[in-house]
């Protein structure tokens, strides 16, 4: 492909792009409702004239702790180039801080105009640059590939939709394309792995003002733990020789008077590592820490508390090489629109996790997104569009 040809391609990405990621921000859609978003979606797939027989959904919602509205969004393009599919995808959930945002644009700037929200660039910007594409596609009708479009559903809450993808709707793709925070001409090749981690501390209970040394407060067995861990090293970042990672306690839910001993506490907290070995290990040492200090923490009787310690897998680490095709395909994609391609190993988890696991090579690139899951999130129109370029070329195999 000559230089020409690629700038008379991405040429064809105009405001109309800018229009449409404006119009997806303004739909509501947190995890697990995200039917809205999915409706506007199907029809702008019909205005451009992809037929009603190419899109589907799957069931993967019913196997989500929240249930949800709708499975995945899947569309089929066969295409008109004799070459092997290619797997375009970003997730259309947001965080709920983004539910209410009413989407502006000043300059190069697109921001919440409600102060008290998040914009929901993550990851609408990524769904539009996929949805763009689509539209460029059939409304220029060039040349492309099978494709297979993924619109992947609750990913903010665990990389759901990723994780219970119905496979064989998927048709079978060779390279996968992920869209979602971050600086267009960044690939993330490789992520980390998350186990979530459940904690029920069982203390006993007495009245705080007659018999508090009669009660076993599992606020202080709680304590007592997560100062040992914070101590030795084992929450935060984590690095332990060779080995890193981190883990942190995000919620603590326990108590119901202030004069009563707390006997119950909820705790849940999260490891992560992109050695799976180490990451156990993390995990196990949290656990330990627990349990050691429910047995220690006892009242004047020698009763001591005790723990219900769970865990969920989240997702593995994966990281691909840097001269596997999907990988030199998004930097040549990069390089033809003027920039240069950058790779990065990313420490929180993303869809291309499952695709990975899948066995589906799958990277992420950016669509401008800045500050996500905050209310100062906002959206850089430049490089929202220089995303969209780069979709645009990656889906008509133009590199």
């Amino acid at each position: 492909m000559s230089l020409g040809d690629s700038n008379k391609l991405t040429s064809l990405v105009d405001d109309a792009a800018v229009d449409l990621v404006l119009e997806m921000i303004a739909v509501p859609g947190k995890s697990g409702e995200e039917a809205a978003i999915a409706k506007l979606i199907v029809d702008k797939l019909h205005e451009a004239g992809v037929d009603e027989a190419q899109i589907s959904f799957d069931e993967a919602h019913t196997q989500s702790h929240l249930t949800g509205q709708n499975g995945n969004l899947i569309v089929d393009l066969p295409g008109n180039l004799d070459q092997p599919r290619r797997l375009l995808m970003a997730h259309i959930d947001t965080v709920p801080l983004c539910v209410g945002a009413q989407p502006v644009r000043e300059n190069n700037i697109i921001r919440s105009a409600d102060s008290t929200t998040a914009l929901g660039g993550d990851n609408r910007a990524g769904a539009a640059v996929v949805l763009n594409t689509i539209r460029l596609i059939q409304q220029h009708n060039l040349p492309h590939p099978p494709l297979t479009i993924l619109f992947a559903i609750q990913e903010e809450v665990g990389l759901i939709g990723a994780r219970y993808v119905d496979q064989g709707k998927l048709q079978t793709p060779t390279l996968g394309f992920n869209w979602d925070g971050g600086r267009p001409e960044i690939a993330v090749i490789g992520a980390t792995g998350d186990d979530h981690i459940e904690i029920e501390v069982h203390g006993i209970a007495s009245h705080a003002g007659a018999h508090p040394e009669h009660g076993v407060s599992a606020a202080i067995i709680a304590a007592r733990a997560i100062q040992s861990l914070a101590a030795d090293g084992w929450l935060g970042l984590i690095e332990k020789g060779k080995q890193s990672g981190t883990s942190n306690i995000g919620i603590i839910q326990g108590g119901a008077a202030t004069n009563v001993v707390m006997d119950h506490l909820k705790i849940s907290a999260e490891a992560r590592s992109h050695n799976p070995e180490f990451r156990s290990k993390i995990v196990k040492t949290i656990q330990r820490a627990f349990e050691q200090s429910a047995k220690e923490t006892m009242n004047t009787d020698g009763k001591s508390g005790r723990v219900k310690f769970t865990t969920r897998h989240k997702y593995e680490s994966f990281q691909l090489d840097p001269e596997n095709e999907v990988v030199k395909i998004a930097q040549r994609a990069v390089e033809s629109i003027g920039l240069t391609p950058e790779t990065r190993i990313s420490n929180g988890g993303l869809d291309a996790n499952w695709m990975n696991a899948h066995g589906l090579p799958t990277i992420t690139l950016g669509c401008g997104q800045s500050e996500i899951h905050t209310v100062k999130e906002q959206l850089f129109v430049d490089q929202f569009l220089n995303a969209c370029r780069i979709g645009l070329t990656i889906g008509t195999a133009t590199v």
